[in-house]
């Protein structure tokens, strides 16, 4: 079995660098990668050269992004992915293929220009609205009155205005729009593969908490030995149903749930060929220590029961750093990074981003104890001013 990557933006992380050359992984030789400025003994690939191994052995593919999406489509329509990647990058598509899982749950798809005739008396409320291919909660809205439509409305199309030049249209089309029955529940995002026999591996379970009822944010994520031994085995089930409706064989994904007061389990989306985005993922080897690229290469399983054992009962956590929306970039002087990072009861790893680009000045991962939770629950609810100098 090869083992190739492609690397795009936004980002690559050193840990996943150095897991490639430790492991000499070829990689594709693409823009992203040469601006990235990576180590040059990675053994990288010429785009011929990539396509026609992939061609001529039995690969397992991984990326850290889904910008390389259209390059898949365009140049890998030999294999079964571009029709895998469809399935799950488009949420509508996705909603059809669990219909019959999932036979009572409402969902609809509108056009952007279909926005402002859409009549919300026919509408199940509340419900959510989202770009049917989307990325990081963006375009994300939860509707739970026809007034608050109103609203929603005008800052939709204000924010999609704003993003369409961010990403590729293969990441967030903000010309299509689903618009689905809200979950109400607890929210978690897993990393996992599945084996070259189509067996399911979890590799990590993020529980993404939330400061309210209508925050639909990407602020903090959490992961911990009671979260993976309380909810692994029922991720588990539904994965192996997902697995009987399509050949997943060698394939990596970042899913999402909602999880009700019943413990019912209803997925909101599939992130395919990648794991947590921003390389966000690596906090489980903080964590767990699992490196999360090498499982997948190697198709390693985790052995929790082993691994949970010797755990610390420890919350570990990915915190977003997201500049408040009504601040103009332009006005910040610099940002106190010091005094962020101290913050936390045991900050793991800081990664500084430019806030220019992407309106984030930091991933963070930290370690935090039960009895601190409220040390999360503050940075979940600050807008994060106080680490921010401004001009005036």
């Amino acid at each position: 079995m090869m083992i190739v990557l492609i690397l795009d933006k936004p980002y690559v992380s050193e840990f996943l660098e150095d897991t490639i050359l430790e492991l000499n992984l070829p990689v594709l030789k693409n823009k992203a990668a040469k601006e990235f400025k990576l180590n040059e003994d990675i053994n990288f690939l010429e785009e011929k050269e990539f396509v026609n191994k992939v061609k001529n052995e039995e690969s397992l593919i991984y990326s850290n992004s889904e910008n390389p999406i259209n390059w898949i489509t365009n140049h890998l329509s030999f294999t079964d992915l571009p029709e895998k990647i469809d399935i799950f990058k488009d949420k509508y598509q996705f909603r059809k293929l669990l219909r019959d899982m999932y036979p009572d749950f409402y969902f609809r798809k509108v056009s952007f220009d279909e926005l402002d005739q859409i009549d919300i008396n026919e509408v199940k409320i509340p419900f959510i609205i989202k770009p049917s291919v989307g990325f990081f909660s963006m375009g994300v809205y939860q509707v739970n009155s026809a007034l608050e439509w109103e609203k929603v409305r005008g800052e939709l199309k204000k924010e999609v205005n704003n993003m369409k030049d961010n990403y590729p249209e293969e990441v967030i089309n903000t010309n299509e729009f689903i618009i689905e029955e809200n979950i109400e529940g607890k929210e978690f995002a897993i990393d996992l593969y599945y084996n070259d026999e189509g067996k399911p591996v979890i590799l990590n379970i993020l529980e993404h908490i939330f400061s309210s009822g209508e925050d639909v944010n990407d602020r903090v994520y959490i992961t911990s030995k009671k979260i993976i031994e309380k909810y692994h085995n029922s991720f588990l089930d539904f994965l192996n149903e997902m697995g009987a409706l399509i050949n997943l064989n060698g394939f990596p994904m970042h899913i999402e749930f909602r999880v009700d007061n019943d413990e019912n389990i209803v997925p909101i989306e599939v992130n395919p060929m990648r794991f947590a985005g921003w390389c966000t993922t690596d906090v489980a080897y903080h964590a767990y220590g699992i490196n999360v690229y090498e499982y997948f290469f190697k198709q390693k399983e985790p052995n929790w029961e082993k691994i949970l054992k010797i755990k610390k009962d420890k919350i570990y956590s990915i915190v977003v750093a997201d500049l408040p929306n009504d601040i103009n970039v332009n006005d910040i002087i610099e940002i106190n990074y010091d005094k962020f990072s101290s913050y936390f009861e045991n900050t793991l790893e800081m990664r500084k981003i430019d806030y220019n680009k992407y309106g984030v000045f930091a991933f963070l991962f930290a370690e935090t104890s039960y009895d601190n939770w409220g040390e999360l629950e503050t940075i979940l609810k600050s807008d994060l001013r106080e680490y921010l100098k401004f001009k005036h």
